[in-house]
């Protein structure tokens, strides 16, 4: 048996299965938990999980029963390999590092694991769409991208998709339309917005769902695109750096307003520093007015006295937690796995619980992946046959 699994007896003529110990790792940090306070909600020690998750040792079963239910995984996910990816993973672009967020990122890199492996399961079915982004690097030594560079980045982006330079109709639809794979996640009690990588030739974006505000979960989205495109090069060791960290989340912000906004048409309508007409500019662009304003600023539109002044009458009218049309704008939603996984089992092809069982997530998670009620991945209905006469 290889090192990296280890055997526990599972009764009746001493019959043995495997558990993998990086899977019982997963888990946990997918829970949020570490070895410590697993330990204690099973009723073991510290070093037992520790063992487990080294493979020195096989939890016995009753153990293992614990784990899968604390950890919500079924008991045969521990035994199971790890599905299939398109290749390597670089970097993920938090928005955040260090201690405070250390336990939160290593959740997020588990949770964009299995994306990935639910992607690549999908993808032997379904033709997804040609990946279609462009590709920039730097040109200063420094590795630092100009605001010139940036600009032209997200023209470039409008030009290669036929785009024009009027507002997008629907970001998360149009990312996925180019090769993108996106999914929406609840993640309960953490501050997530978003983040993204590659794994191989493919970008993934992971974007939360709790979202108070679609245009502001618009922006994320093109932030995201951003680091996909411009900072595909970069290393996790130079993100652990604070100020390499803000110079990149400032160029995917400038990207990501560059790309809404075009700087070829959208200062042509901005016609006063009164508050409120951003709010009819919000309703056709569809990006928040704080970001808005942001933009007016990098583009020069108004100077610093007005861009203050323009803050301040956020502030006055409580609108930096929510604006205007906030609860008009519906939150846009991926389709492409939820399309992928109805096709694959309206075709035949796979039963949705079939699905479950090869990919070796839990339903509940699977289900928040494709955008889908849990109840689409359960046993089919069985159905009765009433016999009759010839």
């Amino acid at each position: 048996m290889g090192n990296n699994v280890v055997a526990f007896h599972g009764g009746g003529r001493g019959a043995a299965r495997r558990v993998v110990p990086s899977r019982l790792r997963d888990a946990r940090l997918a829970n949020r938990l570490n070895q410590s306070e697993l330990a204690t909600a099973i009723g073991v020690s510290r070093q037992a999980i520790s063992a487990f998750e080294q493979g020195e040792k096989a939890p016995d079963p009753e153990t293992l029963a614990r784990i899968a239910s604390t950890l919500k995984q079924s008991v045969s996910f521990f035994a199971a390999e790890d599905c299939a990816v398109f290749g390597e993973s670089s970097t993920r672009f938090f928005r955040a590092f260090g201690p405070d967020t250390k336990r939160r990122n290593l959740m997020c890199d588990v949770l964009g694991k299995w994306f990935v492996q639910v992607t690549r399961y999908f993808y032997d079915f379904v033709n997804f769409p040609k990946v279609d982004l462009p590709s920039m690097s730097p040109q200063r030594p420094s590795g630092r991208y100009s605001d010139e560079e940036i600009e032209t980045a997200a023209e470039q982006c409008r030009k290669q998709w036929g785009l024009g330079l009027g507002p997008l109709s629907n970001v998360v639809g149009l990312l996925e339309s180019k090769g993108v794979a996106v999914c929406r996640f609840e993640f309960e009690e953490e501050k997530i917005e978003a983040f993204s990588f590659w794994n191989g030739p493919r970008p993934f974006i992971f974007l939360s769902s709790d979202k108070g505000s679609s245009a502001r979960a618009r922006f994320d989205a093109a932030h995201e695109l951003g680091h996909l495109i411009l900072h595909r090069w970069i290393g996790a060791d130079d993100l652990e750096d604070p100020k390499i960290l803000k110079a990149v989340e400032r160029e995917a912000n400038r990207f990501a307003g560059a790309l809404l906004l075009p700087q070829q048409s959208f200062p042509n309508e901005v016609y006063t520093t009164r508050l409120d007409a951003f709010v009819g500019l919000k309703r056709r662009w569809k990006v928040a007015i704080q970001a808005m304003i942001y933009r007016c600023k990098d583009l020069g539109i108004f100077d610093e006295d007005q861009i203050t002044n323009l803050y301040k009458q956020i502030s006055f009218r409580k609108w930096r937690t929510k604006e205007p049309l906030d609860d008009e704008i519906p939150l846009e939603q991926p389709t492409l796995l939820r399309r992928a996984a109805e096709l694959v089992v309206n075709a035949g092809k796979k039963l949705s619980d079939q699905i479950v069982t090869e990919i070796q997530v839990s339903a509940d998670f699977l289900a928040a992946i494709c955008g889908v009620k849990v109840t689409f991945f359960e046993a089919p209905a069985t159905v009765e046959f009433t016999p009759s006469l010839k």
